[in-house]
């Protein structure tokens, strides 16, 4: 497969570029800056692509067969850039995708996308964002897969999560390492079991591989 990372310099995104360099994808980094390109390349993306969130990306399209959204504004920025890069970039990112013969969006969404007025106000613009984008994401018309972790770290990968197709304990408790969750995103390219599907994961004791591979 050919995989567009939208993201592709943040902290899932970097992840994400070097576990696929393990598999036999081919790897297409988004970034937005000219200094953030060989970075990408000394990880292991077979092209890098420079493009904007917020103006025309659709170039970085062509030739791609699957897309992982991991772009996410940061929470250095308001609620302005949240609104622009998490829900407005997902909208562009979609549109682009069908017209250019995506097979596979998958999208890194949040725990607490479902349960915004649950939310702290610093944090409510971001859980409307993924809440509206997830939304749009399922409306498409395209075989898609939503991935909803809740707050991550930078431990060690552990390789070993919960996967449930509904939350079971409040969104706080979704812990995980930006590592498992880029292995979730990339075991999920082209796995049939998960199209059209949506899932909550948390750190846990079933192996990735057969979380993402059970019938549920």
């Amino acid at each position: 497969m050919n995989v567009l990372v939208i993201g592709a310099n943040g902290q899932v995104g970097k992840e994400i570029i070097i576990q696929l360099k393990q598999t036999a994808h081919q790897a297409t980094a988004l970034v937005r800056k000219k200094e953030q390109v060989e970075e990408l390349k000394s990880l292991g993306a077979n092209d890098v692509v420079l493009g904007d969130l917020e103006e025309d990306f659709s170039h970085a399209f062509k030739n791609i067969d699957t897309v992982i959204f991991a772009a996410g504004s940061g929470g250095s920025t308001g609620a302005d850039k949240t609104l622009l890069i998490d829900l407005w970039g997902t909208k562009k990112a979609v549109d682009y995708a069908k017209s250019s013969g995506v097979t596979h969006f998958i999208q890194l969404s949040a725990a607490d996308s479902l349960d915004v007025d649950e939310e702290s106000e610093k944090m409510k613009p971001y859980a409307v964002a993924k809440n509206m984008s997830d939304f749009y994401v399922e409306k498409s018309d395209l075989p898609y897969t939503i991935v909803r972790p809740g707050p991550m770290n930078n431990e060690k990968a552990l390789g070993k999560i919960e996967l449930h197709p509904t939350r079971q304990d409040h969104f706080n408790d979704y812990l995980i390492t930006r590592k498992d969750v880029a292995q979730v995103l990339v075991k999920t390219i082209g796995n049939k079991k998960l199209l059209g599907k949506s899932f909550y994961i948390k750190q846990g004791d079933e192996s990735i591989e057969e979380a993402v591979n059970k019938n549920f």
